[in-house]
């Protein structure tokens, strides 16, 4: 074993190399989802941390809306309908994933905060549905909207 992986989380090099290659960008789900949600005719920006010095990305933004879409993972973030637990190293994976739950629930109050309307969308819901709940929830705030709060 190198220095590098005797030093790492994963509990062997393969799976160090399986894990590394799991990306956290234009993901499967999240392409059907975009496509779904542009094929309504809603535009949003990618990628973009909605309150400008806090250190938080959403996948999808709809700036003048103050609306922020999160499409969570099952396993990441802890699915009651599809989470599994680890067979290797599930301590540290249990662990993992309770920290996300953590870092999702104070995202969503930080940004509710700054005046912003989270939609948290799980990775198997269907991408159809998912725009649906999107598009209410957009429509939803610019009926109420005139934000107080500056645009990112």
């Amino acid at each position: 074993m190198t220095e590098h992986t005797e030093n790492s989380w994963a509990s062997s090099p393969g799976i160090r190399a399986s894990m590394r290659a799991n990306k956290s960008r234009d993901t499967k789900p999240e392409l059907a989802l975009r496509r779904a949600v542009h094929a309504r005719g809603m535009r949003y920006r990618v990628g973009i941390r909605p309150v400008a010095g806090l250190r938080r990305t959403a996948d999808l933004v709809f700036t003048k809306a103050h609306v922020a879409v999160f499409l969570d993972g099952c396993f990441w973030h802890g699915c009651p309908q599809h989470h599994t637990i680890a067979k290797t190293n599930a301590t540290f994976w249990a662990e993992k994933v309770r920290r996300n739950r953590e870092r999702d629930a104070e995202t969503d109050r930080l940004l509710a905060q700054n005046g912003w309307d989270v939609v948290r969308i799980w990775e198997h819901e269907d991408p159809e549905q998912a725009a649906e709940r999107i598009e209410a929830t957009l429509d939803q705030a610019r009926r109420g909207s005139e934000h107080p709060f500056p645009t990112a």
